[in-house]
């Protein structure tokens, strides 16, 4: 028994340190291009109160989209950029442009057992690709848990927490794809790389 908890325990470990890393590589891509600026929060779950989004190296400072979700709640995607791991990373931030502390809807962690089993997260997000008639859902690690910033529960008046979505890679000939979140409006959005 205490041999399967370490094994599990270690993969766990793994697969967060991995999503860890991807996260910290795509902060550490920003600076060049952005008029020396530094970016205000990394792509980890960050918190910061300022209302723009930092500009990060082949992004610009307009978002690729604003989906407007309940109580005042905002995702801003800033980014959708395939990996060479067979995956998209989609980045942005999540906002309280209310005037009120907003307790982010348990919907948006999606109704799957799995994912539920591991907390708040962004899980329920997809990417659909309407042209191949496919739906991309969140890829998970080896113990389930979603590749998505995880462990939020409230936000409050102005706060902004940074967050990152990975899904298994549309064919390469697909670059629009629409992006949907419980409790949100869906948008098009463009996968770059």
């Amino acid at each position: 028994m205490s041999i399967r908890f370490t094994a599990k325990a270690r993969r766990g470990m793994a697969a967060v340190t991995i999503a860890v890393g991807l996260t910290v590589g795509v902060a550490g891509c920003s600076g060049a291009g952005d008029d020396g600026k530094k970016p205000e929060t990394s792509a980890s779950a960050s918190r910061t109160g300022g209302s723009d989004p930092s500009a990060q190296e082949g992004q610009s400072e307009e978002p690729l989209a604003e989906l407007k979700g309940s109580s005042g709640l905002l995702l801003q995607i800033t980014s959708a950029g395939r990996d060479t791991g067979g995956f998209v990373t989609v980045n942005g931030y999540l906002k309280n442009d209310g005037s009120k502390r907003i307790t982010v809807p348990p919907a948006v962690r999606g109704d799957e057992t799995e994912i539920l089993r591991h907390g708040m997260s962004l899980g329920g997000a997809t990417l659909v690709d309407a042209k191949s008639k496919k739906r991309y859902y969140v890829l998970r690690d080896t113990d389930g848990r979603p590749l998505t910033t995880t462990g939020f529960s409230s936000l409050q008046a102005g706060e902004s927490l940074a967050v990152f979505i990975q899904f298994p890679a549309p064919p390469t000939s697909t670059t629009d794809v629409d992006f949907q979140l419980p409790t949100f409006a869906s948008a098009t959005i463009q996968i770059s790389g």
